[in-house]
């Protein structure tokens, strides 16, 4: 039985090289690749979520741009049973050059990202996927893949 809805907010960032950015995280025992953002906190708006969750994951100031979804169908949480996933998209733009690392392969985490990995058992790093090698399948959740699917279909 569903008890409550919890709401995460998404950025595609689209480089100026054509590239798309994706999170690589290890969190709760799995490999997950998803659209960089995370949970909206209470008393706060979407868009502040997402300035927030760039801030704090890549330390990068983007502008939140246009909005591109927000899920339209049922999906419960693979974390949580009792809750149900609403998630919302936005394009963002960088406003500055990104500094953390990017690499290159899936789950490329380096020393920093293991220490925080020992500490907490959860750890990410970030990746840019060049246009042509982007589709639903480089990403993991199923909103997320829906996300992907209907962003080569637009654009």
């Amino acid at each position: 039985m569903i008890s409550t809805f919890n709401i995460r907010v998404y950025g595609i960032l689209l480089n100026e090289n054509n590239q798309v950015l994706v999170s690589d995280e290890f969190i709760r025992g799995a490999y997950i690749t998803k659209f960089p953002g995370g949970g909206l906190e209470l008393g706060e708006g979407t868009r502040d979520c997402l300035q927030r969750e760039f801030m704090e994951e890549m330390n990068l100031k983007v502008a939140v741009t246009d909005h591109l979804y927000t899920t339209d169908f049922y999906q419960q949480s693979a974390f949580n049973k009792s809750h149900q996933i609403i998630s919302i998209y936005y394009f963002v733009q960088a406003l500055e050059p990104i500094h953390v690392p990017l690499r290159t392969r899936p789950f490329d985490f380096d020393e920093h990202q293991l220490k925080v990995y020992n500490d907490t058992g959860e750890t990410e790093t970030f990746r840019l996927i060049d246009w042509d090698d982007f589709s639903d399948t480089v990403v993991s959740l199923p909103i997320d893949k829906h996300v992907a699917t209907l962003l080569k279909t637009k654009l």
